[in-house]
């Protein structure tokens, strides 16, 4: 059979897979990314075929592979065009989703063909082969597991493509000759055992999507055509999503207005574990903000705030500060994501600098508050981290070296022993005062979907990890890692999970 004609629609495949057992015919089904192709998939495939008479490999689409940075290496046809000129292969699909399920629901194979290390489900991070072993044998088939030679696709990328930056290489290899696997892998669990408070303020982000048609013809504006709109669950909550599966217990201290409040979307969004807290401001709407994305290239136009950001009425403002003073000692864990926006006022700072066991602060700058909400609004922090300019405006250093501002500046505005400074493309620093040890951890991708919420998903991770007492530069790394993930989805779209989190430094360190 023609190598074309082996690569085949998953509805087609599924109807071929029917015909096969309508025959009588055992048919075995893998599935997986096949990224760079090598013996070890041979010898599984080998395997799995000798289980059935017809064996049928799906695979994950190229925006589905969480694998980290640069991946897969080849793009959906070439992956399908190797495996399909194998002679052992009957037929390849896509499978357009993120797991396995409903490619397994489309073939509904007699045979299930994994791994031997997805033999026992504990050693797998996604917890999806429970969810697949369910899957076939709800349809009558079995899971058998192939043992033979077994390769990392990912270490073999790690050595023979130029997939990072020379700069990254280098610090890569560094990482992974000191056993920086090993560490972080400590500090995934151990973060697992933690209870976190978020606390901050509740944002609402629209995107409108238009495309622009043209100068409008009587006024020197761009006129667009109105497409669609979504709309997220932003802020301190999209902050909590992306740290809520790597923690046993998260819960969220925020306020929504009255008018126009968006509690539907904002709790639809949770994630199972995360417990929110609210309180009420009268005669004021959630804080929302309507950006106007040109959707072929997720390009910003311009943005309109809705909100009210004047401070909280005396009554409404110690009634959020009573909440949070009641519970703040029970968490080992406060990150503060403190966007200006009226919520977190001096008596709020004051409730978390003396209550907090272990305190993470963000102040972000926009466009509502420059030059307001700086850092050194607190009095103390166990964590500080914002982003170089950030930094600069806080430090009043608009041209000093980035490294001197931190060393020199930053640490003389606020009493605390760890600064993240978060700087885009080019990565993070970490410096911790009292050993005098700055680091520098490099940018992990270079394509950029949307910045909206990486600084938040980068602090919701780090300041766990800092709060375990672990060198720094684990929670830049950790931090990295997640805004890497979080700069290729649009919006908040869908948060990010441990597991995806857990895959995406394995990529990078093995």
């Amino acid at each position: 059979m023609a190598i074309s004609s082996k690569i085949v629609s998953l509805e087609t495949l599924s109807r071929l897979s029917q015909e096969a057992r309508a025959r009588g015919e055992a048919v075995v089904q893998c599935h997986g990314v096949f990224d760079v192709l090598h013996v070890g998939h041979l010898r599984h495939l080998e395997a799995a075929r000798r289980h059935g008479t017809m064996l049928v490999v799906t695979i994950t689409a190229d925006r589905f592979v969480n694998k980290g940075p640069g991946r897969p290496i080849f793009n959906n046809d070439l992956r399908c065009e190797m495996l399909a000129a194998l002679d052992v292969v009957s037929y390849v699909a896509v499978n357009n989703n993120g797991n396995a399920v409903p490619a397994i629901e489309a073939v509904k194979p007699t045979v299930f063909a994994k791994g031997g290390e997805y033999v026992d489900p504990k050693d797998d991070v996604t917890g999806q082969i429970v969810v697949e072993k369910a899957t076939v044998e709800r349809f009558g088939g079995r899971i058998e597991f192939t043992h033979d030679l077994t390769f990392s696709s990912s270490s073999l990328i790690n050595s023979a493509f130029d997939v990072y930056s020379p700069a990254l290489n280098v610090y890569l290899r560094t990482a992974r000759e000191r056993g920086l696997m090993t560490e972080l892998s400590g500090v995934v669990e151990a973060i697992g055992k933690l209870k976190v408070l978020f606390v901050g303020d509740m944002i609402v982000d629209e995107y409108a999507y238009v495309r622009p048609m043209g100068k409008s013809a009587k006024d020197n504006i761009i006129a667009t055509l109105y497409q669609g709109d979504e709309c997220f669950a932003g802020g301190v909550v999209a902050a909590a999503n992306n740290m809520a599966e790597m923690c046993g217990s998260v819960d969220v201290l925020t306020m929504l207005g009255d008018q126009r409040s968006y509690e539907t979307v904002i709790r639809e969004s949770l994630r199972p574990n995360i417990n929110l807290q609210l309180t009420r401001r009268a005669d004021a709407p959630t804080t929302r903000k309507c950006r106007y994305v040109d959707p072929n290239y997720t390009r910003k136009l311009f943005e309109v705030y809705y909100m009210d950001d004047t401070p909280l009425p005396s009554a409404e403002q110690a009634a959020f500060d009573g909440l949070l003073k009641e519970q703040i000692a029970d968490y080992d864990v406060v990150v503060v994501t403190d966007f200006g926006h009226g919520l977190i006022a001096d008596s709020t700072r004051r409730v978390l600098e003396e209550g907090a066991r272990f305190l993470a602060v963000n102040t972000q700058t926009n466009s509502a508050n420059i030059g307001y909400n700086l850092i050194n609004n607190y009095r103390r922090a166990d964590l500080v981290c914002i982003d170089a300019p950030e930094a600069r405006l806080a430090t009043r250093e608009r041209y000093a070296p980035l490294e001197q501002v931190i060393r020199e500046r930053l640490t003389g505005l606020i009493d605390c022993g760890r600064f993240i400074v978060t700087n885009g493309a080019n990565g993070c620093y970490t410096y911790e005062p009292a050993e005098q040890r700055l680091s520098h951890v490099p940018a992990f991708v270079t394509e950029v979907v949307d910045t909206v919420g990486a600084g938040d998903a980068f602090l919701s991770v780090a300041s766990p990890v800092a709060s375990l007492g672990v060198p720094l530069e684990y929670a830049g790394f950790m931090g990295n890692a997640v805004g890497g993930i979080k700069v290729g989805i649009v919006g908040h779209r869908r948060s990010i999970g441990k597991a995806e989190v857990v895959k995406f430094i394995t990529a990078l360190l093995k």
